[in-house]
């Protein structure tokens, strides 16, 4: 039986365009490599001579008649070559000026998003935008061309919203794509109401990226039923599985320990829990557990605090009352010219009231005199026990307000959160001694009242109230507790005892791990790694402690954060050393605390207010996405898959 011969297919032949057949069939060669003829534009699939030919000679017999082969032809073929190079040019220019007026827009919009507004601010910027440029580019020759270009940016409060939506998509897709390469991560969860009492669930996750760590909004979930613990949890599994992550790659969860959250059978977490193959740590947010630490207060010391808001508020309703009261307080040369409101937000609400109680205590001789002008007669001032209780509450939240400063914010590692916790539980033994021998050195306040007024300060009452905070202090953050030695072993390896260690949520082959750490501890040119992140953390401290002192809260934010100096050393290891950093990575995603959310909710307020009330719940959570995450969104990508229109 005969074999049947191969065919030879064309592009097999790695034919290629030459050079002549531009003067002899008026062709060049396009982008792709194949041949374009200059007169129609046809584009033909081979770079075969016949094929040209045969175009030419079929399609284009007058050319070849007027311009015979020679100068004729070739000056003919050099025109139509400028003609379709200028053609090219002036579409790539359109191009390319489309695509930035576009980016342009997606700037704007990514500012708004950022900033909390409203979509109609789109309109508005651009406004001011043409309207300063009339002057700020009075003396340009290019002026109406610069004009031109503003005005033609698309910024409708449509068009705004969109871009936003389109942003928030692409930043997701970038999160998806870094938590699919981790191989630990850490999950937050918290719920709050927006403008309209629906229910919103914050699912925060942290991860270690190729670039450092990074805490973000996964998604921002409405209930619009029951918040249950079912239902928080079909909600969360629900967001993670559509973005196709795998539930066990959760190492830990953080809540802020309610009861929907922690419930021993039906509780957030537990029903997570089923979902996972391997053991997770679940810890109560920090932050929260001071917080109730701190309501260990005695009625009557709560009462000072209920107190002093009373007639702040007294004095602040009334806007004629008001602004008699400022006028008095510059009469009167006072340190202050104003009062400070209590603010009711959960994660800044002590770091309010020692702030109020300071400012009251500052203007506490004023304010009598205010008082007893306008005929108000407030008893408590007078008396010498409400005083002292006063005062006494102006120092502790001075010294809450330190702890508060140093657990929140970026960066903070939980061995570093639970180092604060136990210095402040230590505090609290020698706050109590120094009630003990009546020297009052850490209460300056109640130290000057008993000097001015001879006060006989109730020792044994105030004693008692600063033991049983401790004592309060002690009987929580145990799951913190529990895990210190994990939790250091980011910062100190080489004082870490592998029996000590908490391996059970991290999937470690503790051969290898026991191997690589012995090796480690033996290899100066990888410990002196961690002896100089140690140096590097205590300048970091010492820095802080300095900024703290002065109360520079905002030069806080701009130092280098822990966890990225841990970080640094750790991803300055080798590979070789994989077991140690898949723990080290693993610990450095945890939750310390649930700062993040309470900053959320804020800004979810700012963005849907009252005059914002109809914003539906996915654009709130492209917009609250925007406002949080540490991910640039890839404008020229994002510009490439759109088309520039002016804006309507």
């Amino acid at each position: 039986m005969a074999t049947k011969k191969k065919q030879r297919k064309t592009e097999d032949e790695n034919r290629e365009f030459k050079v002549e057949w531009t003067e002899t069939f008026a062709f060049i060669q396009n982008l792709n490599g194949l041949p374009t003829c200059l007169i129609c534009q046809e584009k033909l699939a081979h770079n075969k001579k016949s094929n040209l030919e045969r175009h030419f000679t079929t399609k284009h017999v007058s050319f070849s008649t007027k311009y015979p082969v020679g100068d004729a032809r070739k000056k003919a073929v050099e025109e139509l070559r400028k003609s379709q190079e200028t053609s090219s040019s002036v579409f790539n220019y359109s191009m390319q000026s489309s695509n930035n007026v576009n980016i342009a827009s997606f700037v704007v919009s990514q500012e708004i998003a950022k900033r909390g507004k409203p979509y109609t601010d789109g309109e508005y910027i651009k406004s001011c935008f043409v309207n300063a440029s009339e002057e700020l580019f009075r003396d340009f020759e290019n002026k109406a061309d610069i004009l031109k270009k503003i005005k033609e940016l698309p910024l409708s409060a449509k068009t705004v919203k969109d871009r936003i939506v389109k942003m928030s998509s692409n930043i997701t897709d970038q999160q998806v794509e870094d938590l699919k390469l981790v191989s630990a991560l850490s999950i937050a969860v918290d719920e709050s109401c927006d403008i309209n009492d629906t229910v919103h669930i914050s699912l925060f996750v942290r991860f270690i990226s190729p670039t450092g760590p990074k805490e973000e909004l996964l998604g921002l979930l409405p209930l619009k039923g029951q918040t249950r613990g079912e239902d928080i949890a079909n909600a969360v599994i629900e967001c993670i599985e559509k973005h196709h992550i795998p539930l066990d790659k959760i190492v830990s969860i953080s809540t802020d320990g309610a009861k929907s959250m922690t419930g021993v059978r039906n509780g957030f977490v537990a029903i997570l829990k089923e979902k996972i193959n391997h053991e997770i740590l679940t810890y109560h947010c920090i932050i929260h557990q001071e917080a109730l630490c701190v309501q260990t207060f005695p009625e009557e010391i709560c009462k000072v605090m209920e107190l002093v808001i009373n007639i702040i508020n007294s004095i602040i309703a009334k806007a004629l009352n008001y602004r008699q009261f400022k006028e008095f307080l510059v009469e009167m040369e006072s340190e202050y010219e104003d009062l400070l409101l209590h603010n009711k937000v959960r994660w800044v609400r002590w770091l309010s009231r020692g702030n109020v109680l300071k400012r009251f205590a500052s203007l506490l001789t004023e304010i009598k005199a205010f008082l007893l002008e306008k005929g108000v007669h407030y008893p408590e001032l007078t008396n010498d026990q409400w005083i002292q209780k006063f005062y006494f509450m102006v120092d502790v939240t001075s010294h809450l307000n330190q702890l508060n400063h140093k657990l929140q914010g970026k960066g903070n590692t939980i061995f570093s959160m639970l180092e604060e916790v136990t210095s402040f539980e230590n505090k609290l033994s020698l706050f109590a001694q120094d009630f003990e021998r009546e020297t009052l050195i850490h209460f300056p306040s109640l130290l000057k009242h008993r000097q001015e007024n001879n006060s006989d300060i109730d020792i044994c009452y105030f004693k008692t109230t600063l033991l049983n905070m401790r004592e309060a202090f002690l009987n929580r953050f145990q799951e913190f507790r529990n895990s210190k030695a994990t939790l250091a072993f980011v910062r100190k390896p080489l004082n870490a005892t592998v029996t000590e260690l908490d391996f059970s949520p991290f999937n470690i082959d503790i051969g290898n791990f026991e191997m690589q750490l012995l090796d480690l501890k033996n290899k100066e040119l990888w410990s002196s790694k961690f002896e100089r992140l140690c140096a590097d953390i205590e300048i970091l401290e010492k820095n802080k402690c300095e900024l703290s002192s002065q109360h520079k809260w905002s030069a806080l934010k701009d130092l280098e954060k822990e966890d990225m100096l841990i970080f640094n050393t750790w991803n300055s290891i080798p590979d070789s050393y994989n077991q140690l950093k898949k723990l080290a990575f693993a610990v450095l995603s945890l939750f310390g605390s649930t700062y993040l959310f309470e900053q959320s909710f804020s800004s979810m307020n700012l963005i849907k207010s009252k005059v914002r009330g109809r914003l539906i719940d996915e654009n709130l959570e492209s917009c609250l996405k925007l406002k949080t995450t540490t991910y640039k969104p890839d404008l020229p990508k994002l510009s490439k898959e759109m088309q520039g229109h002016c804006s309507h």
